[in-house]
This record gives C-alpha cells, structure tokens and sequence, in this order.
C-alpha cells in the first residue's frame, strides 16, 4: 500500500469512527467529521497533509500525491 492510499484509508476509517460516535454517543462528534473534510479540502489545495507526515515516518512508501 503506499501512501495515498494510506492516507485515504485512514480517513475513511476517521469518518466511519466519527459517525458511529454521532450515532452512539452525542451529536457533537460531527465536529470531528468536520474536522476531517477540513483536513482533507486543505491538503487538496496546499499538498500537506499531517497524516501523510506521519505514514511517511512510519516508512510507508511515497505514492504520487503526497512527495
């Protein structure tokens, strides 16, 4: 796998986890949603991502997004 795909997993994975917590716990987790799709609109136009920062630490080898 490498790392945008990485990337991408993870955040599927954060929303999924959000939702459940929407749905279980209180309404106020959307602001966790919220803070993902923030995440993910700014690495779109500036090409940095925190996630990607830390795969890469972790070895994940580069993908062509994220260089």
């Amino acid at each position: 796998m490498n790392l945008d795909r990485a990337v991408l997993a993870f955040a599927g994975v954060m929303i999924l986890i959000s939702v459940a917590l929407v749905y279980f716990v209180s309404p106020w987790w959307l602001l966790l949603t919220a803070f993902i799709g923030l995440n993910m609109l700014q690495a779109a136009f500036t090409g940095f991502c925190p996630a990607a920062k830390i795969f890469a630490a972790f070895g994940v080898k580069s993908g062509c997004a994220f260089r």
